[in-house]
């Protein structure tokens, strides 16, 4: 992928509503794989942006390669957005998304990615999310607020 089309589609992926995002999931992933809910779909890409400002990779207008988090990253951020957001209903919250395990968050990823709402490099890999952390126990606690 060239660069030029790489920023391409971040732009294009920056200027999608929310409700824009919600049709496109719907029509380009959910209609032809319907594993996931269309809330598992948000969270991620909402898990994304927070993920980015943890990490302090959201300046805007930088390039995506600025931007870009690890698959484990990712899976840091949506522990803690989903600790911040679910508490220790966060597992149950996942569960009725059809999320069982972090490998489905890869899947959600790559899913975003082959439908051109997120970007990826050459290194990550749907491996990157497979035994990230197991629900029950990261969630058993209750979270400090950060």
């Amino acid at each position: 992928m060239t660069e030029e089309k790489k920023e391409k589609t971040q732009a294009d992926v920056d200027a999608i509503s929310g409700a824009d995002l919600d049709t496109v999931i719907l029509r380009k992933i959910i209609a032809r794989d319907n594993r996931y809910e269309l809330g598992a779909y948000k969270f991620v890409y909402e898990a994304l942006a927070f993920t980015q400002g943890m990490l302090g990779k959201d300046a805007p207008g930088s390039p995506m390669e600025k931007r870009h988090v690890t698959g484990q990253e990712l899976l840091e951020g949506i522990r803690r957005l989903a600790a911040k957001e679910f508490g220790p209903l966060a597992p149950t919250v996942f569960r009725t998304w059809g999320v069982q395990q972090t490998r489905d968050f890869g899947e959600i990823v790559f899913s975003l990615v082959d439908a051109a709402l997120m970007g990826k490099t050459d290194s990550d890999t749907l491996a990157d999310f497979t035994d990230g952390f197991d629900f029950d126990e990261a969630f058993a606690e209750p979270t400090e607020p950060e």
